[in-house]
């Protein structure tokens, strides 16, 4: 994508939330990633490519568009016109924080062509806000692993400032690396959180504070024999398995061929396995797994094979530069 001089720019890397028992509450930067161009013009318009080049292009029922006018709208300030480049990187409605990155890219680009004056923290706190919970979010804007709590959602009170979220970016280690299946179709969020129960058996609440209160450590101490443990989840993958078909074929591949876990990404319906850097074995393994079950999920798929992303939006370098006037870092 050739440069503007002039243009906001902003890179946002996809994510993976829940990492199994972790729900709402951790997720992952990935290297690949929504990259916006933005300029003041006469009129709104869109050059998109990449990944969903229809739905990025439309100027009517656009997340970023819509976001941006109403957040203009909300803070009384007039709603300046943009020329946007984007690339796409990030697959819509496969669970891989799609809505985050465009929530995040809107809010900033309202915050620098409204001249808000609001600090990173604040953009992320807008983000969160309608989200509804921190995990893609915090991870997209911060990079690493990324376990976050917003108690204001929670009902908490806090004596904090209104954006203050509780949160530890931790770099995965560098020799880690992820695979995410996406299947060919998409799924709606709203979907895969219906399908969830109201309420949950103490027992099942407990074997998920213990797998999750491991994910952090075993990312922050390279500790791939802790992976499995850390990502059992009984919260939500197995009600979702069912609109997510993908998941029980991969599920058996946990600790063998360098795949030290396996995760629905986000809601689903895409599977995160974590694996080695460079590994041969794993990629051979998901397809002799999902060959054997094609005739169960009749779905085909799509391995992107990506690194973590250790930086997130908002601490790029070619972040600070383009929004000086507009966010205080």
């Amino acid at each position: 994508m050739h440069s503007d001089p002039s243009a906001f720019r902003l890179r946002l890397p996809a994510t993976s939330a829940n990492l199994g028992a972790a729900f709402d509450t951790a997720a992952v930067a990935l290297d690949f990633a929504l990259e916006i161009e933005a300029v003041a013009a006469e009129e709104f318009s869109i050059d998109a490519s990449g990944r969903n080049v229809a739905e990025c292009s439309r100027l009517d029922d656009n997340l970023i568009l819509e976001t941006y006018r109403s957040l203009l709208t909300r803070e009384d300030r007039p709603v300046q016109p943009l020329a946007l480049r984007m690339r796409n990187g990030i697959p819509l409605g496969m669970g891989c924080g799609s809505s985050a990155a465009g929530r995040l890219a809107a809010i900033a680009l309202a915050a620098h062509f409204g001249a808000l004056g609001w600090s990173a923290d604040q953009i992320l706190a807008e983000a969160v806000a309608l989200e509804g919970h921190p995990d893609n979010a915090a991870a997209c804007w911060h990079g690493g692993l990324v376990v976050a709590a917003d108690f204001a959602a929670s009902g908490i009170a806090e004596n904090k400032p209104a954006h203050h979220l509780p949160f530890v970016s931790i770099p995965p280690p560098p020799d880690w690396s992820a695979i995410v299946v996406l299947p060919a179709r998409p799924l709606a969020t709203s979907r895969a959180r219906a399908v969830l129960p109201e309420s949950y058996s103490r027992a099942d609440v407990v074997a998920n504070l213990q797998a999750a209160a491991l994910l952090a450590p075993a990312f922050a101490s390279a500790r791939v024999d802790l992976l499995a443990a850390a990502t059992r989840d009984r919260l939500h993958q197995p009600f979702r398995a069912a609109i997510c078909p993908l998941l029980a074929p991969l599920l058996p591949l946990v600790g063998g061929s360098d795949i030290f876990s396996v995760t629905l990404s986000g809601a689903g319906p895409s599977v995160l396995l974590i694996t080695l850097l460079d590994s041969a074995s794993a990629a051979a393994a998901i397809h002799q797994a999902l060959g054997a079950a094609r005739w169960q999920t009749g779905q085909d798929y799509e391995l992107l094979h990506t690194r973590f992303a250790v930086r997130g939006a908002g601490s790029q370098a070619d972040f600070s530069p383009g929004i000086a006037k507009g966010i205080s870092k």
